[in-house]
């Protein structure tokens, strides 16, 4: 699957000017305001209307594209209703409800609670139930861990990685996290000011980045210089 163009632009400038290609599992990865979420609400179609947007892509994007890509957000409260239990915020039936909830680790008698009642990783994992429903894909993923503690964050990373293995989706995850990203994904991109300055195997690109953005985005995401060993 490959993107040959995307273009966003304001009347003013051109803020992301971009390809790339998703073989398996993709970290966007750049600080605040380097266009990856911009990126992401483009394949969205969620761009603001003041935007202007260019997207080209291949036949296997096309064919994904629609109902088969399914979105897991950084805040899952963002997409659940507060006052309606969990059960009926899904659209599937409640014994597909209660496989999907399996699939993610979770308890079947959750469904029957409120948002409020769950912990934030227990709400991720229903949210990545949900995306489930449609059988997709192509799973888009803005930071779902940012607001979650480093045992609950490695949980999701794993159950993430467990589930594409299992059911073969691509993944797009876009981050600030170069950590993150090295658990996840197996290519990386690097965005800074809407171009791609560095991109390739995750693996090559940690041991030896060419890119001083790249280094500084290392710098702010680990603590241990070992993993460049």
């Amino acid at each position: 699957m490959k993107i040959t163009q995307l273009t966003i632009s304001s009347e003013e400038k051109t803020l992301v000017d971009i390809s790339f290609s998703l073989k398996d599992s993709l970290a966007l990865v750049g600080q605040s305001g380097s266009g990856k979420t911009l990126t992401l609400k483009a394949l969205l179609g969620m761009l603001p209307q003041n935007l202007h947007k260019t997207l080209k892509y291949d036949a296997d994007f096309e064919l994904i594209a629609g109902e088969k890509v399914a979105f897991i957000p950084q805040n899952p409260f963002s997409s659940l209703s507060p006052l309606t239990k969990i059960t009926k915020q899904f659209f599937v039936a409640l014994q597909r409800q209660e496989e999907l909830l399996q699939w993610v680790g979770l308890d079947t008698a959750l469904l029957q609670r409120f948002p409020s009642e769950l912990s934030g990783g227990q709400l991720q994992r229903i949210i990545i139930a949900m995306a489930l429903e449609k059988e997709p894909k192509l799973l888009l993923l803005d930071e779902p861990t940012t607001a979650l503690d480093t045992q609950t964050k490695n949980l999701i990373m794993n159950l993430l990685k467990d589930l594409q293995s299992k059911l073969g989706f691509k993944m797009l995850f876009v981050t600030h996290d170069i950590a993150s990203a090295k658990v996840l994904c197996k290519d990386i991109c690097v965005i800074k000011d809407g171009t791609i300055v560095e991109n390739g195997k995750i693996a090559e690109v940690l041991h030896n980045p060419q890119h001083i953005y790249t280094k500084t985005l290392m710098d702010a995401s680990f603590t241990n210089r070992k993993f460049r060993e």
